[in-house]
C-alpha cells in the first residue's frame, strides 16, 4: 500500500469511501484515528509525521467501522487546534471534510489531516519527541532525537525553492504518469503543492526538479548513476584496469526514467550462469537476483545525499558480485554492521513518497530486509554494508550460504563472520573481523574457530599470539 491508494480511497464515491479506508494497511505515510482521540494523543501522530516523510490522518475510523464526525462535531475545534495547543513548532498540518456514509447509514464527514515533512525537529509542548516508523508512532529517547536534529541539517535539501523554475520547465509526459498514479483531477501545481513538492510561496522545490525536471543534470551535475562492467575480480589500476570495453556508462535525466534506464543496463550486464530453475531444466540464472539489485540501486537513488556535489551513484558489476555505492552515510543512529535492525529514516522525504507512488520503491523500511530475503531465497550469503567517510557501499555476493547441516554445527552469527571476510577480498585480523560484525573479539575469535574447524576459514599466523596474524579464506 502507498500514499496513493489513500488517495484512491478518499475520491471514491460517498458509499465506498468509508470501507475502503477502514481496509488499507497503515504504513509510513497513513493512519486512521477513532473520533474520539484527545487532541493531545492525536499531536503525538501530528509530530511523527511531521518528523518523518509526513502523511494522512483520517479522523473518524474505529475497529472497522465508519464513526463519521456528526456526533462529535464539537471537537473538531480540537483537532484543528491540536498542533498549535500541542506541538513545538506547530506542525503543518491542512485539514478537510470528506464526506461517508457512517456506520448507521447517515450521511456524514470524515475529518482528514495532510501533515507536511518538515526540516526542523517537532516535539510536544513537554519535550516528548516522535517519529514515524512503519505504522507506528515511535517515541524517541534522548540521542536518538539529538541524532534526528543532526539528520534535519541534511533533510533541508530535497524542501529548498529552486530559484527561476517554473511548472512548465517540468516534464509534461512524466507529471501526466504521476498525475494519474494519484488519481488526481486538479492542475499540476495543486498536484506538486499535495507532494510538498512546492514551498508555502509556491516555488518549485531541489526534489520536483530531480523527479520531474527534463534534465535535472543542468542544475546538478551529480545526480545521475554510472553503471561499470569488469572483467575482473579486482578492479585493477592504469594499464591494468579491468573494465569492460563499452561498459561504462552515465545514466541521466529525471529520477523515475533514470532509475528505469539504469535498470535494464544492469540486467543486461550482470553475468549468467546455467543453474536448475522452478521448471525442472538448467536455464540462464543472474549470479545475483534481479529484486536485490534493483532494490539495492533504488534505495540509493532514493536516499542518497544530493549536497554531496562531487560524488555520484555508482553500481559495480564483477564476475562475482554487484557493488552499489551511495554518497552520504547512513542516518542517526543506524549501525551498518546490523542493517536488518536500522529503523526506516528518509533523508529526502519528499523524494521517497513521490517514488512509493509511482511504484519505484518499496515502503515500510522494508527495503533492506527484501534485499536480504531475495538473497537468501537463492541460497546466496547475505548482502553487506559498509560505510566510509561520505558513503555506503552494499556488496552482493554471488556465493553461497553455509549448507544448513553445517549451519547447525556453528555458533549464531558465523555467517556473519564468513560474509565479512568474503565482502573484505583479503586476509583480516580478528580485530578487524569483530569491528565490520558489531561483535567483541571473543565472540569473533570462538566462531572463527568454529569456521574453522569446518574447514571454512584458516588461521594464519607465526605464533598463537602473533599481532599480526589474520584469517584467511578457505576456497
Amino acid at each position: 500500500m502507498t500514499a496513493l491508494d489513500v488517495d484512491k480511497a478518499l475520491a471514491a464515491p460517498i458509499e465506498e469511501v468509508g470501507p475502503r479506508l477502514c481496509t488499507l494497511r497503515e504504513d509510513q505515510w497513513f493512519d486512521r484515528k477513532s473520533i474520539r482521540i484527545a487532541a493531545k494523543d492525536l499531536a503525538e501522530h501530528l509530530v511523527a509525521f511531521a518528523n518523518a516523510e509526513g502523511g494522512v490522518i483520517v479522523l473518524g475510523l474505529r475497529s472497522g467501522q465508519v464513526e463519521g464526525l456528526k456526533r462529535s462535531a464539537h471537537r473538531l475545534n480540537d483537532f484543528q487546534q491540536a498542533a498549535i495547543d500541542h506541538t513545538e513548532p506547530p506542525v503543518r498540518a491542512r485539514t478537510e471534510q470528506v464526506p461517508c456514509i457512517n456506520e448507521a447509514g447517515e450521511v456524514d464527514a470524515l475529518v482528514v489531516m495532510r501533515i507536511d515533512p518538515c526540516d526542523v525537529v517537532h516535539e510536544l509542548k513537554n519535550g516528548d519527541c516522535y517519529l514515524r516508523v512503519g505504522d507506528e508512532s515511535r517515541k524517541l529517547k534522548h540521542d536518538q532525537r539529538q541524532e534526528l536534529t543532526y539528520d534535519r541539517g541534511q533533510n533541508k535539501w530535497d524542501g529548498q525553492p529552486l530559484a527561476d523554475l517554473q511548472v512548465d520547465d517540468l516534464h509534461r509526459a512524466l507529471l501526466d504518469q504521476f498525475r494519474t498514479a494519484t488519481n488526481a483531477s486538479g492542475t499540476h501545481t495543486r498536484l506538486l503543492a499535495a507532494r510538498s513538492l512546492t514551498t508555502r510561496r509556491g516555488l518549485l522545490t531541489n526534489a520536483a526538479y530531480l523527479l520531474f525536471g527534463e534534465h535535472p543534470q543542468d542544475e546538478f551535475p551529480q545526480a545521475y548513476i554510472r553503471v561499470i562492467k569488469y572483467l575482473d575480480r579486482e578492479r585493477g589500476t592504469g594499464s591494468r584496469l579491468s573494465i569492460e570495453e563499452g561498459h561504462d556508462v552515465r545514466v541521466e535525466g529525471p529520477i523515475p526514467y533514470a532509475v528505469q534506464n539504469a535498470a535494464r543496463v544492469i540486467e543486461d550486464w550482470v553475468p549468467q550462469r546455467r543453474s536448475l530453475r522452478g521448471s525442472g531444466l538448467f536455464e540462464p540464472a543472474p549470479i545475483v537476483p534481479r529484486d536485490a539489485w534493483l532494490e539495492g540501486m533504488v534505495n540509493a537513488v532514493i536516499h542518497r545525499s544530493y549536497s554531496l556535489a562531487g560524488d555520484h551513484i555508482r553500481v559495480e558489476i564483477y564476475p562475482d558480485r554487484v557493488e552499489i555505492t551511495s554518497p552520504g552515510r547512513f542516518p542517526g543512529l543506524a549501525d551498518p554492521r546490523r542493517p536488518l535492525d536500522i529503523d526506516r529514516f528518509a533523508r529526502n522525504p519528499r523524494i521517497a513518497r513521490v517514488c512509493a507512488d509511482l511504484r519505484i520503491g518499496q515502503e515500510l523500511g522494508e527495503g533492506i530486509k527484501r534485499i536480504f530475503d531475495e538473497m537468501r531465497r537463492v541460497g546466496l550469503t547475505d548482502p553487506v554494508y559498509e560505510q566510509g567517510q561520505s558513503s555506503v557501499k552494499l556488496t552482493l555476493l554471488a556465493l553461497p550460504r553455509i549448507e544448513p547441516h553445517v549451519a547447525a554445527r556453528l555458533p549464531t552469527r558465523a555467517q556473519d563472520v564468513l560474509d565479512a571476510l568474503r565482502a573484505a577480498e583479503r586476509d583480516l585480523g580478528t580485530g578487524e573481523i569483530a569491528e565490520r560484525i558489531g561483535l567483541s573479539k571473543p565472540a569473533t575469535k570462538a566462531r572463527l574457530d568454529a569456521l574453522a574447524t569446518e574447514g571454512l576459514v584458516l588461521w594464519v599466523g607465526k605464533a598463537a599470539k602473533d599481532p599480526r596474524a589474520v584469517w584467511r579464506l578457505v576456497s
